[in-house]
C-alpha cells in the first residue's frame, strides 16, 4: 500500500513538472514548442561560450545570440496567439489541483522566456548599444541608463536565463520519466506525428 502511494505521488510530482493538463496538441503547436527548445538551448550555449572564443568569433557569436533572441521573441508572440485561437486547445481532463499546477509550469515558463526576451532587449540599449539582427542595427528607443542600472538588468538576465534552463531541465525530465518508466502518453502528445491520448 506505501509502495503505491509513492508510486501515485511520484506520478503526480512528474506530471506537474511536466506540465501534463492532458491536453492534446497540435501539429503547429509542437513545431513552435521545438523551435522553442532548440532557440532557448542555442541561447544559453552562446551566452556561456562566447567568453572562451577569439574576438572575432565572439562578436560573431553575440550578434547570433542577439538574432536568435529576436527570433525567440516572435515565436513566443506566435506560441501565445497561436494558443488563444479558439479550439487549438483542449480542455484540460479535469480541473482539479494537479491539472491547474501541471498548467501553472506551462505559465511560469512562458513568463521567464517573455521576462528574458525584454531583459535582453533591455540590457543592450540600456548600454547605449544598438540590437543586431543578423547584420541590421537596432537603435536603441531610449537614453542609456546608469552602469549600476545597466549591471543589475544584465545580473537579472543571466538569472532568469539560469531559471530559464533549470525549470525546463525539471520539465524534460519529467516528460521523459512519464514517457520510460510510468510509460504513458504524456511526451507523446508533444512529439511529432504521434498521436496523444488524453
Amino acid at each position: 500500500m506505501t509502495k503505491l502511494k509513492h508510486s501515485s505521488a511520484s506520478a503526480t510530482a512528474t506530471r506537474i513538472a511536466a506540465g501534463d493538463d492532458r491536453t492534446q496538441y497540435d501539429a503547429v503547436s509542437i513545431l513552435l514548442h521545438w523551435i522553442t527548445v532548440i532557440l532557448v538551448l542555442a541561447q544559453f550555449g552562446l551566452a556561456h561560450t562566447w567568453g572562451f572564443a577569439p574576438k572575432p568569433t565572439r562578436h560573431l557569436m553575440i550578434v547570433g545570440h542577439m538574432s536568435f533572441g529576436i527570433v525567440l521573441s516572435a515565436v513566443l508572440i506566435v506560441r501565445i496567439a497561436w494558443r488563444l485561437v479558439p479550439g487549438r486547445q483542449s480542455p484540460a481532463a479535469g480541473a482539479g489541483w494537479v491539472e491547474l499546477a501541471a498548467k501553472g509550469v506551462h505559465y511560469l515558463l512562458y513568463a521567464l522566456l517573455i521576462g528574458e526576451a525584454v531583459l535582453g532587449f533591455a540590457l543592450r540599449w540600456s548600454g547605449d548599444e544598438s540590437m543586431s539582427f543578423f547584420g541590421l542595427e537596432i537603435p536603441a528607443p531610449f537614453a542609456p541608463t546608469s552602469k549600476a542600472t545597466h549591471h543589475a538588468i544584465g545580473e537579472a538576465h543571466d538569472l532568469v536565463g539560469w531559471a530559464i534552463i533549470v525549470i525546463a531541465a525539471g520539465h524534460a525530465a519529467a516528460a521523459l520519466f512519464h514517457h520510460y518508466v510510468l510509460r504513458d502518453d504524456v511526451l507523446k502528445r508533444m512529439l511529432p506525428g504521434k498521436a496523444g491520448d488524453a
